[in-house]
């Protein structure tokens, strides 16, 4: 660190008294300042020192200045108890007093409160207020400070006390510190950084020591002697450092921690106040005899490099270890002023005013980053620079270089003949390292740390600035004091070549024949003895290692990555790829290993090129790179032949056409053009050749014109070709029916493959009378049905089939399943019989039945299996075979077609609100059900619907009995819930009727006349004669008829004859029948004498007439 005088004034009197500089104070940006001094406020320019203008309105002398944060205002406070409020452009506006003499104001840094000190009190005031709020202290106040957040107030007393106050003035917090009253606190500041986690306080007092408290009084470490009074105690704006001033007649510099690093100015009287202008490195200090001296404190870069590890000095106590490859960074904490730095492998050397630290790594991994101690050696050493190795410290003071072991013990010492300007270690086994050093005469040296003799690799007339040996040690890269680079041959001590413009040099570690120089805001690179390549870049180039360069820019190390590109292509013009390919190892972008690569492969280096293609991940070109190979392997050594197919992949096509004709294969040439479509160039090529070769090319060109989309042309040349089944694909394709037509229409009807192609593309393309038409001209009438089957165009279907009756089944059945497919069953069923699938005509009416069924459309039901009943009899009309078979279905059909018939006026009953049919008919129906439910039950009939019907009807009409004998057959079978209720109620209001039924309900057998009980255990038969009822197909009651079979010999027409015949009636004068009417009913009353008399009853007389006349009855 140094501090640079910029300007420098006295202040004086009128009578050339001198003036003490009590305060100073900045304005917010830096431009003026403002002094403190005598009974005036002087206010300068800070650029040059021009007084502005020197401000009066005091009466006495100015002891404190302060500026607002806005910039606004500014505040001086006197001996004369006032305060006044200065604006920016330096007019007072506001004054107020104090009751003793003002030492020191301040203001908040947010809402810019002025706080003014007196010897007994303090006020608050602000621009809002009108009257200014005092507060009494017990205690002389000598300095004050708002924390940043502008929120509380340390004063700093007399009496040796810190009283922390919040914005009302109020105290919160009371530091007391040892020395009491016997050691005043003289000047306090808070700590500005923004990146530390509390608020930090530094105090420094008369007791000559220094502080650090937090917010809550809490002390931070331990107090700092600082063997003077200190006076004034100022911040840097970010915190990192402190400046403090006092009787010692200095301005010190130290850390935010209280380090002291250096003196900034002597002076030659007390330094009663010190100021650092804002966001810079300037310092002002105002002292006793008036002096107001303005420094630039100028800090130097300690730091040390070794390949990729970079240590710098930071915050002038601090080391900082940055690894440039990976970012990584370790902090070591010194804690007293770092002065050099050396870095080597894996030793750190450190010096420190009173030592030298030597650190080593934890590990020998690269990326390791963990620093011990080594070694300590506790002297004082006086050097230039520092230079670390294995096992030794080499410390350089002007001519003399030393050689210290870790112990501190000197092993060698040379003497130079010159000023040693620079040193640097080149590598060797531990404690055999040699140095490189470079002489202001210009003598290079070679020193091994072993050996005490050095070695000299050249002299030169120009001083040495900076110097770098190459990987092999075989040349030497000079940067001199008129700021040329100049490389020499060790061997030969040739000067190889020098360039201008260069302040630093470094050769790439891995690259022997490259090497980096900067100079004048430009990086330059130089590959072999090409010309230099030249990029904009700021700052010092200090190593070059493969592709990376580092580079120190001002205080900061970087790793700039510079692609290789320059010196890559310097080697391909050259045609040397193997020293292209190791400059693109380095890095370099995709596209430059593609031209590297391409270069090498025009140049039929197939070992670089290989490597090159392997880089980009170029399949395509490694293949024909191992294609040669393997050539050459089995013999081939033709170059223009290899080189051919090499300008063919780069898309050369005339050239690789030229070399193929050269090498004796035309026929390649003609390959490689057709493949690539380039057919005008292959008709020039082919000239006067094969016609076979020329209707080659042209299947080929339409090919392509087909790939191109370009279809229409690719037809056109396959018809021309008489490749007519590809152009009829390609026409197809596109629907271009017109041209499709004309083909078809042109085409022979013996090419069949060709025209049944046409009819699938016009059937594809809904024209189906084209489709029609090409049929037609093939006889292909199977086809033609077909087409009308799948257009659905049926009358055409149908017409066709009653010329042609051999297609019946391929339109009916297609026909029949379309009908099934749109809901139109029963059309469907007759198509099925009409096509003579009488089984898929029965599966369909099964079906229908079943879905009918499951959907509760129990009429349909009972309608369907009507309809399967009447195709079973058909069936069994045609089909001797089945026919017992089908005459069994058809009575079990027309059985179930009964049933659901019933079961539809049951079922709607039960699930409707309102019936249609009167009671008896419902007792009826549930009655001849019931009957039939004696064994299985049919799908999606209820017994339990059945049954409730019957015992609800049964019980409204009077028939007790048999409710009761229907609702105990309930009782065993699950009843639905919204029938529990009510089927219970029922249930036990019945048992309260009469056990019997109604009379008149009871029916009566027409053959036998025996009254049968409402339940029969026959069913629906007479239980005396079997006879069965026949039942009315409305109302379901017993109809008077008898089913009777003729004898043989007796026809139709004579039974019906027999039918009508009158019964033969008895003489009514002697009969003694009386016949009655009362009423709705009417009688047959018997005269008593005729009782005995059976033959006498009508009913009697007609059977035994149909007997006597020889009927039978069943």
């Amino acid at each position: 660190m140094r501090a640079v005088p910029t300007w420098i004034d006295k202040v004086h009197d009128r009578d050339k008294v001198e003036q003490c500089i009590y305060d100073l104070a900045f304005k917010p940006d830096g431009s003026q300042l403002i002094v403190a001094a005598g009974n005036r406020v002087l206010v300068y320019d800070t650029a040059d020192g021009t007084l502005i203008q020197p401000l009066k309105g005091h009466k006495d002398t100015v002891y404190c200045v302060a500026y607002a944060k806005d910039g606004k205002r500014f505040a001086s406070g006197s001996a004369d108890k006032s305060i006044i409020i200065w604006t920016s452009k330096l007019e007072g506006i506001l004054k107020y007093t104090h009751n003793d003499s003002i030492q020191c104001v301040s203001y908040n840094p947010v809402t810019h409160q002025l706080a003014s000190c007196s010897s007994g009190d303090f006020g608050l005031w602000s621009p809002e207020q009108k009257s200014v709020s005092k507060h009494k202290v017990s205690s002389k106040i000598t300095c004050c400070g708002w924390t940043n957040d502008g929120q509380y107030l340390a004063l700093g007393m007399m009496s040796g006390v810190v009283s922390i106050r919040n914005k009302n003035g109020e105290e919160k917090v009371k530091i007391e510190r040892p020395g009491g009253s016997s050691s005043p606190i003289w000047s306090i500041a808070w700590n500005p950084s923004k990146d530390e986690h509390h608020d930090i306080l530094a105090v420094a007092d008369w007791g000559q020591r220094l502080s650090f408290y937090q917010l809550s009084g809490k002390q931070i470490g331990k107090d700092r002697q600082l063997n003077f009074d200190p006076c004034c105690v100022s911040y840097f704006s970010k915190g990192e450092y402190i400046v403090i001033g006092g009787s010692d007649k200095q301005a010190s510099l130290y850390t935010k921690d209280g380090v002291r690093l250096g003196t900034i100015g002597e002076q030659n009287s007390w330094v009663w106040t010190c100021r650092v202008k804002p966001d810079s490195n300037y310092v002002v200090v105002g002292c006793q005899d008036g002096t107001i001296a303005f420094f630039q404190l100028i800090f130097s870069t300690v730091h040390g490099l070794y390949k990729d590890r970079y240590a710098y000095r930071d915050s002038m106590t601090d080391v900082i270890v940055q690894h440039l490859i990976t970012e990584q960074k370790v902090r070591i904490k010194c804690r007293e002023l770092v002065k050099k730095i050396a870095i080597y492998r894996s030793r750190l050397a450190i010096q420190l005013p009173e030592k030298i630290l030597i650190y080593e790594l934890y590990s020998d991994d690269s990326s390791d980053m963990h620093y011990r101690v080594k070694e300590k050696i506790c002297r004082r050493f006086e050097c230039n620079l520092l230079v670390v190795c294995s096992q030794h410290i080499i410390l350089c003071q002007e001519k003399r270089l030393q050689c210290l072991s870790f112990t501190s013990v000197k092993e060698k010492e040379w003497i130079m003949e010159s000023l040693i300007r620079y040193i640097k270690v080149i590598g060797g086994p531990p404690g055999r390292e040699g140095l490189l050093v470079g002489l202001k005469n210009g003598a290079i040296l070679k020193i091994f740390v072993d050996n005490p003799f050095p070695i000299t690799l050249l002299k030169q007339n120009t001083s040495v600035r900076c110097l770098d040996m190459s990987t092999s040690r075989s040349k030497l890269a000079v940067v001199d004091e008129h700021n040329t680079c100049l490389v020499y041959d060790i061997h030969t001590k040739e000067l190889l070549f020098q360039e201008p413009n260069a302040n630093s040099v470094a050769w790439n570690t891995q690259c022997e024949d490259m090497l980096c120089f900067s100079g004048s805001g430009y990086l330059n690179i130089k590959a072999s003895n090409f010309p230099v390549h030249q990029q904009k870049l700021q700052g010092f180039v200090v190593g070059y290692n493969g592709s990376k360069i580092f580079c120190l820019h001002v205080y900061s190390m970087a790793a700039v990555e510079v692609p290789q590109s320059a010196p890559m292509y310097q080697y391909l013009e050259r045609r040397m790829f193997k020293e292209a390919y190791q400059i693109a190892c380095l890095g370099v972008t995709d596209s430059d290993w593609r031209d590297l690569a391409t270069e090498a492969l025009e140049g039929l280096d197939f070992d670089t090129a290989k490597k090159a293609f392997i880089r980009v991940r170029d399949l395509r070109y490694l293949e024909l790179i191992n294609s040669i190979e393997e050539r050459k392997k089995r013999g081939e050594n033709n170059s223009e032949l290899f080189l051919a197919d090499v300008y063919a992949y780069q898309g050369k096509f005339h050239e690789a056409a030229k070399l193929y004709k050269r090498s004796g294969y035309d026929n390649r040439a003609l390959t490689m053009y057709t493949d690539l479509r380039m057919f005008e160039y292959a008709k020039d090529f082919l000239a006067s050749a094969d016609p076979k070769d020329t209707k080659l090319l042209m299947k080929k060109q339409a090919d392509w014109a087909k790939n191109s989309k370009e279809p229409r042309a690719a037809a056109d040349m396959y018809l021309t070709a008489g490749e007519n089944m590809k152009a009829i694909e390609i026409i197809g394709e596109h629907g271009w029916v017109d041209m499709l037509i004309d083909l078809a229409r042109k085409l022979d009807k013996a090419e069949r493959e060709p025209l049944s192609r046409c009819a699938e593309f016009f059937q594809k393309l809904n024209h189906h009378g084209y489709a029609a038409e090409t049929y037609s001209k093939m006889g292909d009438l199977k086809a033609l049905v077909q087409l009308h089957v799948q257009a659905r165009h049926w009358d055409e279907a149908f017409s066709l089939v009653e010329k042609h009756p051999q297609y019946k089944d391929d339109v009916y059945v297609p026909y029949a399943q379309w009908l099934a497919e749109n809901d139109r069953f029963e059309e469907a069923q007759k198509a099925f019989h009409k096509a003579g699938r009488q089984a898929e005509a029965v599966k369909v009416l099964e079906q229908l039945t079943h879905n009918a069924v499951v959907e509760s459309r129990f009429n349909d039901a009972s309608y369907y299996y009507w309809m399967l009943s009447m195709q079973c009899l058909d069936i069994a009309r045609d089909n001797e075979e089945k026919k017992e078979e089908m005459l069994k279905k058809f009575h079990c059909f027309q059985h179930l077609a009964e049933l659901y018939h019933v079961y539809h006026s049951i079922h709607r009953y039960m699930v409707e609100p309102f019936s249609s049919n009167m009671p008896e008919t419902l007792f009826n129906l549930s009655r001849f059900l019931f009957h039939n439910l004696t064994k299985d039950i049919p799908l999606g009939i209820s017994k339990v619907y059945t049954l409730y019907a019957l015992a609800k009807q049964s019980k409204a009409l009077g028939a007790y009995k048999v409710a009761r004998h229907a609702f105990e057959k309930l009782q065993g079978l699950k009843i639905p819930a919204r029938f529990q209720e009510s089927m219970e109620l029922s249930c036990l209001t019945v048992r309260s009727k009469p056990y019997h039924d109604n009379e008149e309900l009871i029916p009566m057998c027409y053959r036998c006349s025996t009254n049968n009980p409402l339940l029969n255990n026959q069913g629906n038969a007479c239980v005396n004669c079997r006879q069965p009822f026949i039942f009315s197909a409305s109302s379901y009651e017993v109809l008077p008829l008898v089913e009777f079979y003729l004898e043989e010999g007796i026809t139709d027409e004579e039974a019906v004859s027999l039918i009508d015949l009158e019964v033969p009636r008895v003489d009514r004068k002697t009969s003694r029948w009386q016949e009655m009417s009362s009423g709705e009913s009417q009688s047959l009353k018997l005269d008593e004498d005729d009782v005995e008399r059976p033959e006498m009853d009508p009913f009697t007389a007609k059977l035994s007439f149909e007997v006597r006349d020889g009927w039978m009855d069943r």
